[in-house]
């Protein structure tokens, strides 16, 4: 129930179009382990269709290493952005609601409201 109310508040609930549209031939995903550090594989990322980035791991100062494509940023609500100029405009992020209190926090930035 509580979902259910939720999505009636968000006047959009479904992929972008120009993701609904894209065709995802060669995808990656990419963690936030630290794995990539020295790899110098930015370049090899950004070649991908489609760049899934999990949780809040930073890009910049680290691109040459994990690159700088992010189609899709996937993170538990307390891995969000903290300031709108942390999302990148041609991304997506995707808030993933596990604990009850991440449908708290969900229903408190849909009506501006203080946690």
């Amino acid at each position: 129930d509580k979902l259910k109310n939720l999505l009636e508040l968000i006047p959009e609930h479904d992929l972008p179009e120009d993701l609904k549209s894209k065709h995802c031939k060669r995808c990656v995903v990419v963690g936030s382990g630290g794995i990539l550090h020295g790899s110098e594989l930015g370049h090899l990322l950004n070649q991908f269709d489609i760049v899934i980035r999990l949780n809040d791991a930073p890009v910049q100062g680290y691109r040459d290493h994990v690159g700088n494509k992010t189609t899709i940023r996937m993170t538990y609500p307390e891995g969000a952005p903290l300031s709108e100029h942390e999302y990148p405009p041609a991304s997506l992020f995707v808030a993933v609601l596990f604990k009850s209190v991440d449908f708290n926090w969900l229903q408190a930035m849909v009506k501006n409201e203080t946690l």
